[in-house]
């Protein structure tokens, strides 16, 4: 992307902007805490399990971001390793570029694809990931309040590094959807305030890459069936969600595009309605580790991909090193209250802010904070060029999708 077409870009997307109602959410450093929808400021939720209950008083908007897999490689945990300075890991450095973005929302989560094992290892990488518990306390550090937990990693090492994980996300104030150790916990949705919004959170997997549900637990992981997620969100609407979002691990691997089943089941989850009113109101895509398009289907968004966050060097299936594997990105979705009872919460601004996983430096980018910065930056430019260009490829543009900063 040449200077004058950002230019352009840039001067596109004021345009867009000023035409949207709704707030915007800082995001970068430096700049103010984001204006909140209603007449005043919401404070932050908390991520406290049983933290549900709505504020009362006028009703308040509120904004979501939400970011691609946390794939840590070996490489990565070497990183953290480093960054600890001999004493564990730390994975807050890592984040740093992205936390003013993820921070200044009112509600921000992540997809955690791998496992934890013990605080002090061992660790593990691909085919079967085993990673450091403190990339926990690394997301908390960087402002999300939760994650998506059902990939095709989930049971790496059974249902005993999968309860380590959620133990872990207990004890640093995460909350999880998509896995879990209990019947009971598999059964009740995940559940957020945001502004004045109950939020439910839902997550699924395609597969687990051949491995079984653990004995007597087929509960354990979240597997994407359309009936299920359709009955779980319409279980979680009866639990008090004004707002479901799910998330999905789904895709072809090293594919740009989205795939037959990703456009299918978008199109079928999207159109499901009860008493006139969408099922579900976002979808969150994770696991092709690339960035893939951003799509308003039926009235609803879906991010098909949202690439890998982190990651180390990435091979595609050709055996070649892809750099794709690090690009990202972040989506930032205002929602407003309904405007009659009964009626869905609307999204009145979208955002994509992209992102870049510098293996270099072993720092996630904010590629719209780190060109405003550095222009000069090739890299910078190469990424957020390829990265733009997914996620606008079906034509996300004219159903308003804006660059974020």
């Amino acid at each position: 992307m040449t200077k004058r077409t950002r230019q352009a870009l840039g001067l596109l997307s004021a345009v867009l902007l000023s035409a949207l109602a709704g707030c915007s959410a800082a995001g970068g450093p430096g700049k103010s805490a984001p204006a909140r929808l209603g007449e005043s400021p919401a404070p932050r939720p908390s991520s406290a399990a049983g933290s549900t209950a709505a504020p009362a008083g006028p009703a308040k908007g509120f904004t979501l971001v939400a970011s691609g897999d946390v794939l840590p490689h070996l490489s990565v945990i070497r990183q953290a390793a480093a960054d600890a300075d001999g004493d564990g890991y730390d994975f807050r450095p890592m984040f740093s570029g992205v936390k003013p973005v993820v921070s200044a929302a009112d509600l921000a989560l992540c997809h955690m694809e791998t496992i934890y094992g013990e605080e002090d290892g061992p660790f593990s990488g691909y085919p079967a990931f085993v990673s450091p518990p403190q990339i926990a306390a690394g997301l908390k550090d960087a402002g999300y309040d939760g994650c998506s937990t059902a990939s095709n990693h989930t049971l790496d090492d059974g249902a005993e590094g999968l309860k380590r994980t959620l133990d872990t996300f207990d004890k640093v104030g995460l909350k999880h959807a998509g896995s879990a150790r209990t019947a009971a916990e598999a059964a009740t949705p995940t559940l957020y305030t945001a502004g004045s919004a109950k939020v439910a959170h839902l997550a699924y997997t395609f597969d687990t890459n051949g491995y079984p549900m653990p004995e007597g637990q087929p509960w354990a992981v979240n597997l994407m069936r359309q009936e299920k997620i359709v009955a779980d969100a319409r279980a979680a609407r009866k639990a008090g969600a004004d707002v479901v979002l799910v998330s999905v691990h789904w895709g072809t691997e090293w594919q740009t595009e989205a795939d037959e089943t990703q456009l299918s089941l978008g199109k079928a989850l999207t159109a499901s309605q009860s008493g006139g009113r969408p099922d579900i109101d976002l979808i969150l895509g994770t696991h092709a580790h690339v960035p893939q398009a951003y799509e308003k289907v039926n009235g609803t968004w879906i991010i098909y991909g949202m690439g890998d966050q982190v990651a180390g060097q990435m091979f595609n299936h050709s055996g070649a090193e892809d750099p794709r594997g690090g690009y990202g990105s972040i989506g930032r979705f205002t929602f407003a209250p309904p405007a009659a009872e009964g009626a869905r919460w609307q999204v009145t601004k979208a955002e994509y802010v992209p992102q870049w996983m510098d293996r270099g430096a072993g720092r996630v980018v904010n590629l719209s904070d780190g060109l405003a910065r550095h222009p000069d930056r090739e890299d910078y430019e190469t990424a957020s060029e390829a990265i733009t260009e997914a996620v606008l490829s079906r034509g996300a543009a004219k159903d308003g999708l804006t660059l974020g900063e």
